[in-house]
């Protein structure tokens, strides 16, 4: 496995402070899935009457925790439910190996916490291929019920990450009518995202009183314009998922049409979708993609992520170098309508391009200081109509080559 010494330049200075929410506790330990000295497997514990909900990856190859969880996860119980997490092996591409792996392990969890099988949803992340030493977690039942805390939750964080560089959380509280309800969300990811679900793992868990269907219906239709609007490399992982769940304990109800809640919701889910982005594989930039002035929406989101994509612009970015032809490729390429007389390209707040040449009023200087920055804006105006969508990236440099080409060494 890559040895990733260096914190990424873009991370946040410290991990929040998150809140506890009521009603859930967590534990991690050192299992040895795969890396020696470090935490690897967490668990989170959900009191009876909890909601869960989630988003999985669209992967044709997912791995058998997906699909397990994917069976799962529209059912009513009235039960409490467990997560655990393993990092250091995906168990994908595992077969029938993996299918009784995570039955092992889910199967153990349900026993010894007292729990129907079917409350147990699981994940793994790291390398695909492999089968998971599935005992080495089972072991480690007891220790991981035991020492369940309502304040483990950043020591959760720790355990998940595979080449991530920072543990990645994040927090909101929202007033209502009937109280005040806390949400906390941690999240795992590195490389190997792009969107197609979540493009990393994602918990995430709130105190509200909401039912599942109404849970399921925010998740969802937020998770779109949050994780699945970020790629670090363009490739989907097998293993994506986000679950949520909500314990009820404030005693505060809430329904999928309460504008604060929702939009609580989506404050965590960006900021944990951005320090995803913000720790990508040797990143040194993060990168704002904007396009507007779309045939559609549609179209405007194929436009900003075959910019975002495409390793010949990330890699000028990188290299500080504010070559606007390539945003040009990228849109000339992306099979969404555009007209090269029409549209414009600012970098920042300078225009750079327009009516399908560089603006008389560009100086190459003034792009090349703006590729300085750690943060980038780059916006696109297609002059066609209203469609617009923005999209989160990084840059590409040779730090990403390392890390993934020494990954199982």
């Amino acid at each position: 496995m890559a040895k990733i010494t260096a914190r990424s330049p873009l991370a946040p200075d410290h991990f929040p402070d998150l809140p506890v929410i009521k009603g859930v506790r967590f534990s991690s330990v050192a299992a040895g899935v795969r890396y020696a000295g470090r935490t690897d497997v967490m668990l989170a514990h959900l009191v009876p009457g909890s909601v869960v909900a989630g988003v999985f990856t669209l992967s044709a190859t997912r791995s058998a925790p997906v699909l397990d969880c994917q069976d799962k996860i529209g059912v009513d119980s009235p039960d409490g439910a467990a997560i655990i997490v393993n990092s250091g092996n995906s168990n994908a591409f595992t077969g029938r190996n993996g299918v009784e792996a995570t039955r092992a392990v889910t199967s153990a969890v349900a026993s010894a916490m007292d729990l129907p099988e079917g409350r147990v949803f699981s994940s793994s992340t790291g390398v695909i291929g492999e089968p998971l030493p599935h005992a080495r977690i089972t072991a480690k039942i007891d220790e991981l019920v035991a020492s369940l805390d309502e304040g483990g939750i950043s020591d959760a964080a720790q355990a998940i990450m595979t080449t991530d560089t920072f543990p990645k959380g994040a927090m909101a509280a929202v007033d209502l009518p009937g109280g005040r309800v806390q949400i906390a969300g941690i999240a795992k990811g590195s490389g190997m995202i792009a969107p197609d679900m979540a493009t990393m793992l994602v918990y995430i868990f709130t105190d509200a009183a909401i039912s599942r269907a109404d849970l399921q219906t925010l998740v969802s239709a937020t998770n779109d314009k949050t994780f699945n609007c970020i790629t670090v490399d363009s490739d989907t992982s097998t293993s994506d998922t986000l679950l949520m769940g909500a314990t009820g304990a404030s005693g505060v109800t809430v329904t999928a049409q309460d504008t604060a809640f929702a939009t609580a919701l989506e404050d965590v889910m960006t900021d944990l979708a951005h320090q995803v982005v913000r720790d990508g594989e040797g990143a040194t930039k993060f990168v704002t993609v904007t396009v507007t002035g779309a045939d559609s929406d549609a179209d405007a989101r194929t436009h900003a992520l075959s910019i975002a994509n495409s390793p010949l612009v990330k890699t000028a970015i990188a290299g500080e170098d504010p070559n606007w032809g390539r945003i040009v490729m990228a849109i000339g390429k992306s099979g969404a309508k555009a007209d090269r007389d029409l549209l414009s390209i600012r970098f920042g707040d300078v225009l750079v391009a327009e009516n399908g040449w560089v603006s008389p009023d560009y100086q190459e200087e003034q792009g090349a200081a703006l590729m300085k920055q750690p943060e980038i804006t780059i916006a696109v105006d297609l002059g066609l109509g209203s469609g617009a969508a923005t999209v989160w990236t990084c840059d590409l440099t040779h730090g990403y080559i390392s890390i993934n080409a020494d990954y199982r060494s």
